[in-house]
C-alpha cells in the first residue's frame, strides 16, 4: 500500500502571487501579494458596481459617480464636495466635482447653496436607485457571500485591517512625495 497525500496536503506549499515579480524580491514580497489583491479587488469592486448598478435601471454612471450618489444618500445628510472627499478619501477634488455636477444633470442628486458652499442631498429618484442598488446587491452578492468561509466579523476584521492600512499608504506617499 501506498501513502498517498490527499490535494489538501500536497498544496500546502506557500506560492508568491504577485502581479510584479520586481516588487517581491526582498523579504517584503508579502506586501507585494497584498497589493496584486488588493488591484483585482479594486477592479472586480468597480466591475461590480458597474453591473450592479445597470441591473438597478442605470447603466450610464462611472464607479465613483456609483460611489457618490450612495454617500450623498447615506444617512440621509446634506453633504458638501469636502465632505465626500474627505470620506472617500479621494483628493482630486476636480473629478469628484464633476461626477457631482453630472448627479445633478442625471437629477439623482441637487444641490443647495448656503453661503459659499453647495450642500448635495439625494433626489427621490436617487433614492429610488439606491433602493434598487441595494436590492439587486442582496440578491446577486450577499448570497455568494454566505457560501465563503468567512464569519461577519472576520469581514469586518478584514475591512478594519484594509481602513489601517490605507493610512499606511497615505503616509508613504506623503513620504514620497517629499523625496
Amino acid at each position: 500500500m501506498t501513502n498517498k497525500k490527499t490535494n489538501k496536503e500536497t498544496h500546502t506549499v506557500k506560492r508568491k502571487i504577485v502581479s510584479s515579480r520586481h516588487l517581491a524580491d526582498s523579504e517584503g514580497w508579502q506586501l507585494s501579494e497584498f497589493e496584486f489583491g488588493l488591484i483585482i479587488a479594486f477592479h472586480g469592486f468597480g466591475r461590480w458596481m458597474n453591473k450592479c448598478m445597470a441591473a438597478a435601471g442605470n447603466s450610464e454612471l462611472s464607479s465613483l459617480e456609483i460611489l457618490i450618489v450612495h454617500h450623498v444618500n447615506h444617512r440621509k445628510k446634506q453633504k458638501r464636495l469636502s465632505d465626500v472627499t474627505f470620506l472617500l478619501n479621494i483628493e482630486d477634488t476636480h473629478t469628484v466635482n464633476y461626477a457631482l455636477k453630472k448627479l445633478v444633470g442625471f437629477e439623482l442628486i441637487e444641490g443647495e447653496k448656503r453661503g459659499k458652499e453647495l450642500f448635495y442631498k439625494t433626489t427621490q429618484k436617487g433614492v429610488d436607485l439606491c433602493e434598487k442598488y441595494r436590492e439587486v446587491r442582496e440578491q446577486c452578492l450577499l448570497d455568494s457571500l454566505k457560501h465563503m468561509d468567512m464569519s461577519h466579523d472576520e469581514l469586518s476584521e478584514l475591512a478594519a485591517s484594509l481602513r489601517s492600512l490605507s493610512g499606511l499608504y497615505d503616509q508613504a506617499s506623503r513620504a514620497a512625495s517629499s523625496l
